[in-house]
């Protein structure tokens, strides 16, 4: 089977449209047959045919006879108009989805599958979401902190991503604090930092550093999620699959002048003996004391002091830009539904529209983000109130019943990281990016959507690997 989508006449120029006779069923996705032009012309003449007979071709989708093809059957599954004000690129999907379970019925013989998404031929979305998914929507025991490091391992073993792994123990020394990487009742379930450089040829212009938050399996802790509340919570590591995502795109399509190092923080939030509990006071990396105040808020823990040390290496690179990535807030899904990721700047990241950018590389690629501000509304909230502590994590609240409880854990992760100290008025500034995506992840039950790679990656790589 071939899928084409088609919104670009430079789609005539991809050498692989070219041979769409070899495949036994074609699906066309297009929001005018006026595009179907060079080698697309024997489509358009089997749809102006067809169209004689059914007034619905072009309305709805239809299998028609195209003597071309080997089947001689294709399915014309048309996105309808893209001119309303609320129109996006996701039309191109929708009408995709809608007709590949249109040729499943229509009984093709499914020999093999090529699939052409001809507006970005040369991005490997396919195997970068089939990544993704491995890790995000895998079970806890499939996908547990060592397994995870040992699927990355394989994934990447002779590319030009480069894989290291710390686990709790080196993690002590590493972090030379206290990390939230809780000790684990059995040695599968040991927290593990998996790390992943990749250097591109040339010199580096820009240096992404990116941590993905990997919950394996989020019981809440102590503060222990009831009432049915824990189900589907092996979704919690979606960030970390994220963050392996964006690197299989790099290792695929190698863009030069770019350093992008990311960091999977892979861990179980149980229930134990062991496990932390709301009161006890931790302190970070950054030296800041962290009172806990919800055991279910362990994501920007975990974040915390792996943000502390890529602002660290920050600070010596080549025009850097840090992100933590999370499916971190019940509130995100609340405030703007599911579907949209949301990204929060720093004062830094504002002042170069980071967030902007970005939201402009999702909405061309169908990967949408909203924008929301970090406010000092969220730094009061998450300010000591006590002597003991400089830092409270959380209140003992859910995040959806939280006054802004999508944009303080963003404030949080300023303070307890020590990058309050590298904003707008500091001499030495460092863009900083909060990405929730508890919305955008993807449904449960279901399958993870990969996102937010595709937007960062149009934003950052695809721009660059067109321009070389």
């Amino acid at each position: 089977m071939m899928m084409l989508s088609v919104n670009h006449a430079r789609c005539n120029n991809c050498s692989v449209l070219r041979s769409l006779c070899r495949f036994d069923g074609v699906v066309l996705v297009t929001d005018s047959t006026e595009k179907l032009t060079g080698d697309l012309t024997v489509l358009k003449a089997a749809i102006v045919e067809y169209a004689k007979l059914d007034a619905a071709c072009g309305e709805e989708i239809v299998v028609l006879h195209c003597p071309k093809l080997i089947s001689q059957r294709l399915v014309f599954s048309p996105t309808g108009p893209l001119n309303r004000d609320y129109d996006d690129v996701r039309r191109f999907s929708d009408a995709a989805c809608a007709g590949v379970k249109r040729l499943v019925v229509s009984k093709f013989r499914h020999k093999y599958m090529y699939i052409a998404q001809c507006t970005h031929c040369n991005v490997p979305w396919f195997c970068t979401r089939a990544l993704c998914r491995d890790i995000g929507g895998s079970d806890p025991e499939r996908m547990t902190p060592p397994r995870v490091y040992d699927y990355v391992n394989k994934m990447f073993i002779n590319s030009n991503v480069k894989v290291t792994v710390y686990n709790l123990f080196d993690l002590r020394s590493l972090i030379k604090t206290n990390p939230f990487l809780p000790p684990a009742v059995v040695s599968r379930h040991r927290g593990h930092l998996i790390e992943l450089e990749y250097v591109g040829d040339g010199p580096t212009s820009n240096t992404l550093f990116l941590i993905g938050k990997g919950i394996t399996y989020d019981t809440g802790g102590a503060d222990i999620k009831a009432g049915g509340g824990m189900a589907g919570m092996h979704r919690d590591k979606c960030g970390a699959a994220a963050v392996a995502g964006f690197f299989k795109v790099l290792a695929e399509l190698k863009p030069k002048n770019i350093k992008v190092v990311g960091a999977m923080a892979m861990v179980r939030n149980s229930v134990g003996a062991d496990c932390y509990v709301s009161d006890e006071i931790i302190r970070s990396r950054a030296g800041k004391r962290i009172r806990v105040g919800n055991t279910d808020a362990e994501g920007r823990m975990v974040m915390a002091d792996v943000l502390c040390m890529m602002k660290e290496r920050a600070l010596t690179a080549v025009n850097p830009q840090l992100f933590t990535i999370a499916t971190l807030t019940g509130h995100a899904v609340r405030a703007v539904g599911p579907n949209y990721s949301i990204i929060l700047d720093n004062g830094p990241a504002r002042k170069t529209q980071t967030a902007q950018s970005v939201q402009k590389a999702g909405d061309q690629i169908g990967d949408p983000f909203e924008v929301s501000t970090i406010r000092r509304e969220d730094f009061e909230f998450h300010k000591g109130k006590s002597e003991y502590e400089d830092v409270l994590q959380a209140n003992n609240l859910p995040s959806t019943s939280t006054p802004r409880g999508h944009q303080a854990p963003a404030a949080f992760l300023i303070m307890a990281s020590g990058l309050d100290a590298h904003g707008r008025d500091s001499d030495k500034p460092l863009p900083y990016s909060h990405l929730d995506i508890a919305g955008s992840s993807g449904p449960f039950p279901g399958i993870p959507t990969g996102a937010p790679v595709a937007a960062l990656a149009g934003h950052y790589i695809l721009g660059q690997v067109a321009r070389g």
